[in-house]
């Protein structure tokens, strides 16, 4: 990154909606002068609450309209101004929650007609536009077929290149498609692409949806072209399609509504809200004319930047499909907003026709994402998926095996003979064939690793062609032959009433199935040192999560580096980053930590606005020791409670508390409970527990928050001051919920939460430690593989680990921490309490050691973090200045 010129780096962003702050301003020049410097890759820390989402949409577009204006071209144009493009692969569309092989499979719409452009563009630089044309359907990209009569099951011939990987194979030809549903009036118009276009990337949709409201606020709302992307489940509007309520059967219904040619109806809501039925000759209502998809485009084009459910509402009141209509505007816009997978997943980015070569990509929420990046590319299939699978391929190929070529017979009895294999070794490894009866068998399973090429050796599988393999079950469409011919029969097998109802679950079962069998066969493919097989299940009957195999994936490096070469510029944004240097070895390790641009600002609020103390000893003088041999302690678990009676006598307003699971929320409440300390706490606040569906956890802070509003920080007649919300680290409320003012004026985090040490933590800890270094002895015999159950246990695993795998174990206990406490302190006037809970927090010395869990604290707490040393009583007395200081500062 070898800078242009020593010009100071810009600090005027008239786009920001308001006066910014100076941690702001801040943010936005260090992010512009590193764009301005040739980009690379960055990484910038702003603590939640800050304005992170809005600095960051204002730096770098500030960025982008500058370069468009030092390269204007002189020929006139009209509409607001956008910015240009590479020629890029065409728009193929991808899912954020679809698997693999159904991306793959999906109906590509580079051979679909482009809507037509209405905006033009801006040259910029050494980028130049270019024009796409657009071309028919392909064929090779539908995957399912009407089935009318068992002739419409029997797969067509299929035969690959002998020699070499080969792509030369026999396919189908088409006999309709999307393309048919499209009035053939419909012109074919040139589609301008721009480019650098920046792609905006998140976890969850809700963050899209934020990200979308703030750029609303912006003055670059009214110049830039924006389209947020989501999976068919959050914009598929076809009320059919969507009450299959399954991800994968809903992407499964689209793709064959596209091929269906059967008569169809679709409702379209008029300008008063009521629904009107057109009958349409073929496939999906909601694709039938190219018009209504440029209709589609001309609204959000004349409207703006809109959110999912915004993109869905519109839909439904032109009779468009908002899916397909946000991906066919993909090239022609200048921010995409995606989730994770849509980004992150090759697979996803092919599909969609993303194009990242000197593309800005902004990362958000991006303190996990090694972890999140190489979980992506995890899959499991379990012994009934497997049973279920080779059950309906024997039964396919007995019937139709006189109909079948030699090339079909000849991979499905390989799918045939590998699923045996895998039933085999599950069979053989957990030692079931001496079992008498299940309940045996759960108790002998244990937890064990391989590498890829132990599990192929294992099996004498090491001599096939898995590249071709996954080809054959990605386009042959024999995953859908044989998934439509077995629900056929189990269909015809049930009562005629309940068919219906029935046939959809077998469906989605038998295609499930399917999908994690070819998610496995490629996931073979992979470096023997970059992943692991796992062979698992659980050990007691009565909690029964299948036998399974899995792959998980363990390195990031290759998979990140076509990103980060491609790009222009890769940002990870988030509030708390640190420790950087785990990230750089895990997903980027031939850059040095000089290479890296890395930002990290401090708290937009005052000092005396959050008090962060280390709570080592309880009211009874107790030393606090919740780790995994002291806390399920009765002893510490009432200490536990008589601190908290003693909190919600003087904190105002709402607190939380933080545990490291749902099991020992549950077991410290029940002894509250049996103790009688629960009705103590009663008696000031009502309490409210975290709920393990995170479906149900709107509820419960939508009567959290009334309770808290009805308070107003004034004691009511009964007594009640407030309430108190019982967590879970990693569950719904410590990852994205705002507990701003009153709902979070303490936060509690109890003990230091360190994930469990099951086999796969285990082995990602292993090759963490080894990176850069040979690889590790093995320390099991069974297939030279690990073992679980040969360890004495995890922790005493983790114990025996160099200083790299044990930093990693200690950066995943700290970053939930910091996610979890992160949830407090939304703007200025906020204030709050924050009492880590436990001696292991406690910092004596001045120079602690770097691995103290002080500091990997975000900044803005360790700076003004409190060791409290003199017992609970030295607590009290803080906090209550504390509160009495903020509620005088408090504007009433």
């Amino acid at each position: 990154m070898g800078e242009k010129d020593s010009k100071p780096p810009r600090r005027d962003f008239p786009a920001f909606p308001f006066e910014p702050y100076p941690i702001q301003t801040d943010f936005m020049s260090s992010l512009y002068d590193f764009l301005d410097k040739g980009g690379g890759i960055a990484m910038l820390e702003s603590p939640t609450g800050t304005g992170k989402t809005l600095s960051l949409i204002c730096g770098a577009m500030q960025w982008v309209i500058d370069q468009r204006r030092k390269q204007r071209q002189p020929k006139p144009r009209r509409g607001p101004p956008t910015l240009n493009a590479d020629p890029g692969e065409a728009n193929h569309g991808g899912d954020d929650d679809e698997p693999q092989w159904m991306r793959d499979f999906d109906v590509s719409a580079a051979d679909k007609k482009e809507i037509p452009r209405r905006r033009n563009s801006f040259a910029m630089g050494d980028f130049h536009r270019k024009a796409s044309i657009a071309k028919p359907m392909d064929e090779k990209k539908i995957s399912v077929e009407p089935v009318d009569d068992e002739e419409e099951y029997l797969v067509e011939e299929y035969e690959s290149e002998e020699e070499g990987m080969g792509t030369g194979v026999g396919r189908p030809k088409r006999k309709g498609g999307r393309g048919s549903n499209w009035s053939s009036s419909d012109e074919e118009e040139e589609e301008e692409e721009v480019t650098p276009q920046v792609y905006f990337s998140s976890r969850t949709h809700s963050q899209l949806s934020q990200f979308v409201r703030e750029f609303k606020r912006t003055a670059f709302a009214s110049e830039l072209n924006v389209i947020c992307l989501a999976s068919r489940k959050n914009l598929c509007n076809n009320s059919e399609v969507l009450k299959l309520g399954n991800t994968n059967q809903i992407n499964e219904r689209c793709l064959e509504l596209q091929k269906n040619q059967k008569d169809a109806k679709m409702k379209v809501l008029n300008d008063k809200g009521k629904a009107r039925c057109t009958k349409i000759a073929s496939g999906c209502p909601m694709l039938r004319k190219q018009k209504l998809q440029n209709m589609f485009k001309s609204e959000i084009q004349d409207r703006g930047a809109m959110d999912i459910e915004d993109l869905v509402q519109l839909g439904s009141k032109i009779g468009t499909c908002p899916y397909y209509g946000a991906r066919n505007m993909v090239r022609s816009s200048d921010i995409v907003v995606l989730p994770y997978q849509s980004l992150l997943l090759r697979s996803a980015r092919e599909s969609l026709g993303l194009n990242l070569r000197k593309n800005i990509i902004i990362i958000d929420e991006a303190h996990n994402l090694a972890d999140s990046f190489t979980s992506m590319y995890n899959v499991k299939i379990t012994r009934t998926q497997l049973k279920q699978v080779l059950c309906n391929l024997e039964f396919y190929l007995d019937k139709f095996r006189g109909c079948l070529g030699a090339g079909n017979r000849r991979y499905i009895q390989t799918l045939i003979m590998l699923i045996q294999s895998f039933l085999q070794l599950l069979l053989r490894f957990h030692g079931i064939d001496s079992c008498r009866n299940e309940q045996e068998l759960e108790g002998k399973l244990g937890d064990t690793s391989m590498t890829i090429n132990e599990f192929l050796f294992s099996l004498n599988i090491d001599n096939i062609n898995f590249v071709k393999l996954h080809r054959y079950m990605k386009e042959s469409k024999i995953i859908h032959k044989v998934s439509g011919y077995g629900t056929k029969l189990a269909g015809l097998q049930r009562d005629s009433i309940h068919s219906d109802g029935q046939g959809n679950d077998t469906e989605g079962s038998i295609l499930s199935g399917f999908q994690a069998l070819a998610d496995i066969v490629i996931s073979l493919v992979n470096n023997d040192r970059d992943g692991r097989i796992l062979l698992s299940g659980l050990k007691l009957a009565d909690q029964r999560e299948e036998k399974y195999i899995k792959f998980v994936m363990l390195s990031g490096e290759r998979i990140f580096s076509e990103i980060l070469d491609q790009s222009y510029a890769v940002i990870l944004a988030g509030g708390t980053l640190q420790p950087i240097e785990e990230t750089r070895v895990r997903l980027f390790p031939s850059l040095s930590l000089e290479q890296v641009h890395f930002y990290m600002c401090n708290h937009i609020v005052p000092p005396e606005s959050i008090l962060p103390i280390a709570v080592s000893r309880g009211p009874s003088g107790i030393n606090f020791d919740f780790s995994y041999n002291s806390r399920s302690s009765l002893n510490m678990i009432e200490e536990l409670g008589r601190l908290l009676c003693n909190l919600v006598a003087i904190v105002p307003e709402g607190v939380v508390v933080f545990f490291s699971s749902f099991d020992y929320e549950r077991r410290v409440y029940d002894a509250w409970k049996a103790s009688g300390l629960l009705s103590k706490i009663l008696k000031k606040k009502i309490v409210y527990r975290e709920p393990r569906s995170n479906n149900d956890v709107d509820l419960v802070l939508k009567k959290y928050k009334e309770t808290i509003e009805c308070c107003d920080g004034a004691p009511k007649s009964s007594g009640i001051t407030g309430a108190v919300l019982l967590a879970v680290v990693g569950g719904k409320i410590s990852e994205g919920i705002n507990l701003s003012d009153g709902m979070g004026r303490c936060i509690i985090m109890v003990g230091l939460p360190y994930p469990s040490p099951d086999v796969e933590l285990i082995e990602r800890v292993k090759h963490i430690e080894g990176l850069g270094e040979a690889p590790l002895a093995r320390c099991s015999k069974s297939f030279g593989g690990i073992s679980y159950d040969e360890c004495k246990s995890g922790f005493e695993f983790l114990r025996s680990c160099k200083q790299r795998g044990k930093e990693y174990y200690e950066n995943l206990c700290m970053k939930a921490v910091n996610q979890s406490i992160g949830r407090a302190i939304r703007h200025i006037n906020d204030y709050a309490v924050i009492l880590l809970v436990d001696s292991r927090y406690a910092c004596n010395s001045s120079n602690p050691s770097p691995s103290h869990p002080t500091n990997k604290l975000p900044l803005w707490i360790k700076q003004r973090f409190v060791s409290a040393t003199q017992g609970y009583g030295e607590v009290h007395r803080l906090l209550h200045q504390f509160f009495q200081f903020n509620r005088k500062k408090m504007p009433k």
